[in-house]
């Protein structure tokens, strides 16, 4: 190993030994190592694309955990950075080739648009999950019925087969706050998503059900924030914004829009959304208010 990386080997075995999130974590860890290689050895992008007959674009891809790449690739830019030990290399390669197996989502990917896989992949290995939600009760509280409503109201084109594969990802996305070292859920959730009907007021009141139970999850915060706010401090869309415990993962902010989504993980972007969620959590009813609006919105549908 060289003078410059002795902190790398320990984390690329940790990441090896303890693959969470799939392939797309594995690209991200992967890129920043490659980036503080390249780095540490003084080598421009330019410079790098050419070793492995590509572009400065590529390099800057594959640094940002965008793209899979070829072990071949990988070998050459080791090699260019002046990392020679077996060991090591053989560390770097094996990482490479787990970027490419598909994460548990690849069976979804007749329904899957592939700038949501990335989200997937991340919401895997995040230790804490923050969200704002304004329209809809977020993905990962939805019941299969709620939903189904959602699916149809967002591809209103679709065949029920493709329905029930929205929803069936959906569900099995859910698994991961009850799973071993689930992450902490921290969502604050507009009272208009609460209140605008969506499927009948059974599939609503089932809804409301749902989140009452799922907020006895110890990992597991609700706040709702009641109409009597006013303006609130994300006035817009919906927010999410992801952390690890992992260094190599900063954490991201994820923006989702009709068709696409955008994925911020600038330290000021990330410190500008932070400000905003923690001014959301400040004007949000507390958890425990949060539930009485819950309760009081149930006995509303009964």
């Amino acid at each position: 190993m060289t003078a410059a990386q002795p902190s790398r080997e320990p984390s690329l075995r940790h990441y090896l030994d303890n693959p969470r999130g799939g392939p797309t974590v594995l690209r991200i860890v992967l890129g920043t190592q490659l980036r503080r290689l390249r780095e540490a050895a003084g080598v421009s992008r330019e410079a790098a694309g050419d070793a492995i007959r590509g572009s400065h674009a590529k390099i800057s891809r594959l640094e940002l955990g965008r793209v899979s790449c070829k072990e071949r690739d990988i070998s050459d830019l080791l090699t260019l950075y002046g990392v020679t030990a077996d060991a090591e290399r053989a560390d770097f390669l094996a990482l490479a080739r787990r970027t490419s197996n598909p994460g548990w989502w690849h069976r979804y990917n007749d329904v899957l648009p592939s700038w949501f896989e990335t989200h997937i992949g991340l919401e895997e290995a995040a230790s804490v999950i923050r969200t704002y939600e304004v329209q809809f009760v977020p993905g990962l509280l939805q019941t299969p019925e709620y939903a189904h409503a959602v699916a149809r109201l967002g591809h209103p084109r679709a065949s029920a087969e493709d329905v029930e594969r929205r929803v069936a990802l959906r569900v099995e996305r859910q698994k991961l706050l009850t799973a071993p070292h689930a992450p902490r859920l921290w969502a604050v959730i507009d009272e208009a998503s609460l209140r605008r009907p969506l499927g009948s007021p059974q599939v609503m009141a089932e809804q409301l059900r749902h989140l009452l139970e799922m907020s006895k999850l110890p990992n597991v915060t609700l706040q709702i924030a009641p109409f009597s706010l006013g303006g609130l401090a994300a006035a817009g869309g919906p927010i999410t914004i992801l952390r690890f415990l992992e260094p190599d993962l900063p954490d991201i902010v994820y923006l989702e829009q009709l068709t696409s989504a955008l994925y911020l993980d600038k330290r000021d972007d990330v410190d500008h959304y932070l400000a905003v969620m923690d001014r959301l959590s400040a004007q949000a009813e507390s958890p425990r208010g949060s539930l009485a609006i819950l309760e009081g919105l149930l006995r509303e549908l009964s």
